[in-house]
């Protein structure tokens, strides 16, 4: 869940912009789009997650921020016991459905910042590009309680898929045009370096240590509708006045399918922070 309004799509403490009900409710017009065009965490970075923290079918994790479910159904799949909190009610209840077939996974609707604490319960906490909205003052310590002596803490991340620089080049005059605040290309060292920080301050905080940490860049195509959907999933754009964000959209349509057709290449890093609780 994180992408600035300041650059349109770093991940940044989006805790310290949005209140509490903001976050509850945040995705919830966006959740059926969400689980339609978000990227998926490539097998290979669920791998070295459940290698690193040793998980198997008798591990118990919690997710925090489960969104509809991308990292839960992979993880569910391996057979682990899972405790999932999602804030939003709509993307609850998808990430409820899309996990009907997996008994031993129990998700909730609430944040985690009001969820009532189990303390020394859980073998790892997992956190699929949703850590930047536990607040700061909770975020590490509560998870730290949370977690078993020697548990893991796993950041997942999928950063926004995007075009080629060239692309966006092309859709620069959009932007300034209709909306200048988003129109600032991320690069991904730009991207990893925002995304390391986090694994880094985990270990800061003195709860956990023994930070390891992996990437893939990943491509997917998508069809220029589906590309938009997929804005329409991104909290800079969410955060657009509706006519506004209409229009914006109609724009870049446009403007893609005149100059690339119905399809659009896109890439993205996929990467992963974990760390062991100090104690």
């Amino acid at each position: 869940m994180e992408e600035s309004q300041e650059t349109g799509f770093r991940i940044d403490n989006y805790s310290e912009i949005y209140t509490l009900q903001q976050r509850r409710t945040w995705y919830s017009d966006a959740a059926s789009a969400y689980i339609q065009v978000r990227p998926r965490y490539p097998q290979q970075i669920i791998d070295g997650v459940v290698k690193l923290a040793r998980l198997s079918g008798d591990s118990s994790v919690l997710e925090l921020g489960s969104g509809p479910g991308i990292a839960t159904v992979a993880l569910a799949k391996l057979g682990l016991s899972m405790v999932c909190l999602e804030p939003s009610l709509a993307t609850c209840e998808i990430a409820q459905q899309n996990c009907l077939e997996y008994p031993k996974v129990k998700v909730v609707n609430t944040t985690f910042e009001e969820w009532e604490l189990e303390a020394g319960k859980f073998d790892a906490v997992v956190a699929a590009t949703s850590f930047h909205w536990m607040s700061a003052g909770v975020r590490h310590s509560k998870t730290a309680i949370a977690l078993k002596p020697q548990g893991y803490l796993i950041l997942l991340w999928n950063t926004p898929p995007q075009p080629s620089y060239e692309v966006h080049q092309q859709l620069v005059p959009v932007y300034q045009t209709l909306a200048p605040e988003l129109a600032k290309y991320e690069s991904i060292p730009s991207y990893l370096k925002n995304l390391n920080k986090f694994g880094q301050d985990a270990v800061d905080s003195g709860y956990f240590k023994n930070l390891v940490s992996d990437h893939l860049l990943c491509e997917l195509i998508y069809s220029v509708d589906d590309y938009l959907a997929l804005l329409s999933t991104l909290s800079p754009y969410i955060a657009l006045e509706k006519s506004k964000r209409d229009s914006l959209f109609s724009a870049l349509g446009k403007t893609l399918v005149q100059n690339y057709g119905t399809k659009i290449e896109t890439s993205y890093l996929s990467a992963f922070h974990i760390v062991q609780k100090t104690e």
